[in-house]
């Protein structure tokens, strides 16, 4: 993990190199869209004030449980026995992404969706809330955790989310076939360079001209940085864009060249 001085120059950099955030200079009228009717589309949709309501008790909750981390672990807490309030400081999308994504599926309407990661299910609760005909294939490392976000599920009353418990390495592979495709991916779920390409290449399988695939924290580590350059130059992948904190992937055929974009968000 980069220290906080690290990501801060990388976000300069980040910044100085990214196109405008209106769209100008993309040259591509299916990011154009992307751009104008999902990034910076600044309606206040219907599940928000729900979702964040939760968000704000997630963060007030002194409750302790055990957490079980298969993965990077957390940037703030190494210990295992954590409350509600610190896991959802450390590990919760930010709304500002977590809203993105919930836009991507409300646009796009992916019908398989898959997210690795659910940890308190706040990601989880806006993709299921983005297509309510969709199914959120949702998994979690931790059964504490994971028990937490079947009951935030329930008191949002969503009910198209599937969530498996346990480690990635042994459940992804046994409840990807039972999917005839994956639409949308959230690959939120281990920070490292290995694990990160696995599960990719696992997406991959499943995955159509349609799919889109979200890796998180990009810039978060360099393992992370390596892993998103070897996706940006995969050969299925036609597209990407970089948004710092989030990396967007396409796999549309009518990319005739790879076209890689960083724009501001």
């Amino acid at each position: 993990m980069y220290k906080n001085y690290q990501l801060g120059w990388l976000y300069f950099k980040y910044r100085l190199k990214a196109l405008n955030g209106k769209g100008h200079g993309t040259h591509s009228p299916f990011v154009y869209t992307f751009i104008r009717d999902v990034l910076n589309d600044k309606r206040k949709f219907y599940c928000y004030s729900g979702i964040e309501f939760l968000r704000r008790q997630l963060l007030a909750d002194k409750k302790k449980i055990v957490v079980e981390d298969f993965g990077a672990g957390s940037k703030l807490n190494k210990t295992k026995e954590r409350t509600i309030a610190a896991i959802a400081y450390s590990s919760l999308k930010p709304k500002k992404y977590a809203q993105l994504l919930f836009r991507m599926v409300n646009y796009y309407q992916p019908k398989t969706i898959v997210e690795l990661g659910t940890s308190l299910g706040i990601t989880s609760s806006y993709l299921a809330s983005g297509n309510t005909n969709a199914t959120v294939y949702t998994f979690e490392g931790s059964s504490s955790v994971a028990t937490k976000a079947k009951e935030n599920f329930t008191s949002l009353k969503l009910e198209n989310i599937d969530l498996t418990v346990g480690n990635f390495d042994d459940t992804l592979s046994a409840k990807m076939a039972e999917m005839n495709s994956i639409d949308f991916a959230f690959l939120d779920g281990n920070h490292r360079y290995e694990p990160t390409i696995n599960y990719f290449e696992q997406i991959l399988t499943k995955s159509n001209d349609d799919t889109m695939v979200i890796l998180d924290d990009i810039h978060w580590s360099k393992e992370m940085e390596e892993a998103w350059a070897y996706v940006q130059n995969h050969p299925r992948v036609t597209t990407t864009i970089d948004l710092f904190f989030i990396g967007v992937v396409f796999f549309r055929k009518e990319f005739k060249n790879k076209q890689l974009f960083v724009i501001k968000y």
